[in-house]
């Protein structure tokens, strides 16, 4: 059979969209047909269901329309009786489809600028669905690209194959861009919407930076060296925590390179930013030095159940680790994790003497001792008048100018002191409404339910009914800057693992759950032995 040039051109036609679009030739061939069907409904009828075919090989069109086999027709235009579906199918049964073929027709002007509607619509669907699945598994690199208009301060960049944004919030402070130039940036969001997929490109995240050192160092690139944080000021300053898996290899020199060669690519491509690069350590109290750098640093005091930390530095170090506005705490503090307080020595030892002065303070009117007994406790290290209540006797006997007797004394006074103070409390509770059932929740002192009650915590339920956070706090952290939220037992020296027990205990308690089962195992085994 000749094939007539029409059929040809169909083909042709769908082989120069395929190319020139990026997409499957079956999709082109696919909208056509849809677009022919379309077109033919609106000569055959609206309701009837045509169904257009091209042969991909010869680009023969054909037409038909499918009807349903069914006893009684109700539809003519998209029902048949079983007598007539047999005369083109014998095999013909109710519930089958007949395809009815339809003869060729020509085009008219609206039915042919009604096909072309439903071809482009189709291929720019394709079109956004193939960008849409290219650039969502590209997040995370760096792409390439010329600027193709300027708006408002958003710069739009043509990718070759889609088109991107960095809106003015994500490029590096007073940093222009004309049309034409060409642009690097970070893929860090890709969204599917209704007029397009959105590949949104960043030139200050943090990532942006360590990809950029990705690239100019080998060792980066081949896994020797990990890149483990990075914080930026994005335009001033950086900080980017490295190690190395090789410990031939310095990871700090290998991302300098030859005379600061490979650090000064990465630091043209950002307009200037100055990087400090940093040796990562796990051990916290050492990466939190190292990220304080060029400070130097006297004494680091760890405070791992409020994610903070504490830096003593001399005093003429002070102004070089806060930095500029703070900017080199801040960069530390994002780049470790941790909150950051710099103290200098002498504030340090004021607060310690003031911390010493409380203590002897607090000694003297509990134990009703003077100045230098007062004075002697504090400088052995006890903290609180129940460390001195329950510490064994020899302890305090060994304290020199203490004896046998004294000591004896001073744990009674202290005990007495304790019980007053008890009393005092359970009074309290008692006054809030606060139930006795829950001294029994194992934990829970008196102190704590007075506290508790003060929070309209006054049974067991109410406890079992507490989460982590509403005990002990959370800190929450935005911006780069963290704002702590207190819990009802702030200051009961509580970790998390003792909260959620305490809450455990009390949903055990109230026979929300059951105790857990390693716990009877362990009673049952400690009754046995007994």
């Amino acid at each position: 059979m000749v094939v007539s040039a029409n059929r040809l051109e169909l083909l042709q036609i769908a082989d120069a969209v395929a190319r020139e679009k990026s997409i499957d030739r079956q999709i082109v061939i696919d909208a056509m047909q849809d677009a022919i069907a379309k077109a033919a409904r609106s000569r055959y009828g609206a309701e009837t269901d045509v169904h257009a075919e091209i042969n991909t090989k010869s680009g023969e069109l054909r037409l038909a329309r499918h009807l349903q086999v069914v006893d009684q027709v109700e539809n003519g235009a998209v029902e048949i009786t079983l007598a007539e579906a047999k005369r083109h199918n014998p095999a013909a049964q109710v519930g089958d489809v007949i395809a009815d073929p339809l003869p060729p027709f020509d085009f008219g002007r609206i039915a042919a600028q009604s096909a072309k509607q439903v071809i482009v619509q189709k291929v720019r669907e394709a079109e956004r669905d193939r960008q849409y699945d290219e650039y969502k598994d590209r997040i995370g690199e760096i792409v390439n690209g010329a600027v193709k208009r300027v708006e408002y301060g958003n710069v739009f960049v043509d990718l070759g194959r889609g088109e991107a944004i960095i809106r003015r919030d994500e490029m590096i402070p007073r940093e222009t861009f004309k049309v034409g130039d060409r642009a690097r940036a970070y893929v860090y969001d890709v969204r599917r919407e209704p007029r397009g997929p959105q590949i949104f490109l960043s030139r200050t995240h943090p990532q942006f930076m360590a990809k950029l050192f990705g690239q100019e160092v080998p060792e980066i690139y081949d896994g020797i060296v990990e890149v483990k944080a990075v914080a930026r000021d994005p335009g001033s300053r950086a900080k980017i925590a490295v190690i190395s898996r090789d410990s031939s290899i310095d990871p700090v020199g290998a991302c300098v390179g030859m005379r600061g060669s490979r650090v000064q690519a990465v630091v043209g491509e950002l307009q200037g930013e100055k990087i400090d690069i940093i040796p990562w350590s796990p051990d916290v109290a050492t990466f939190v030095v190292n990220a304080l750098q060029p400070a130097e640093v006297a004494k680091v005091v760890l405070d791992e159940e409020a994610d903070k930390i504490e830096v003593v530095v001399p005093d003429e170090q002070l102004s070089l680790a806060i930095g500029r506005r703070g900017q080199n705490v801040r960069l530390a503090s994002q780049l470790t994790g941790w909150d950051i307080d710099i103290l200098t020595e002498a504030e340090e030892s004021e607060r310690r003497q003031k911390e010493f002065l409380a203590r002897t303070e607090i000694f003297m009117n509990a134990l009703n001792v003077d100045e230098t007994v007062g004075q002697l406790l504090a400088s052995e290290g006890f903290r609180n008048v129940e460390e001195v209540a329950y510490v064994e006797p020899s302890e305090l006997a060994s304290i020199e100018g203490f004896d046998d007797d004294t000591a004896a004394e001073i744990q009674s006074r202290a005990q007495e002191y304790l019980a007053g103070v008890e009393a005092e409390l359970d009074e309290k509770r008692r006054a809030l409404g606060v139930e006795d059932e829950l001294r029994e929740v194992e934990g829970v002192t008196t102190s704590m339910m007075v506290a508790l009650g003060e929070n309209d915590v006054k049974n067991v339920e109410d406890l079992a009914g507490c989460a982590t956070d509403d005990l002990v706090g959370w800190t929450e952290r935005k911006d780069g800057e963290s704002t702590r939220h207190a819990g009802y037992l702030d200051g009961f020296d509580l970790s998390r693992q003792d909260a959620e027990a305490i809450i455990m205990a009390a949903r055990v308690k109230a026979g929300w759950v059951e105790a857990p089962v390693e716990d009877e195992t362990e009673a049952s085994d400690e009754a046995a032995e007994a």
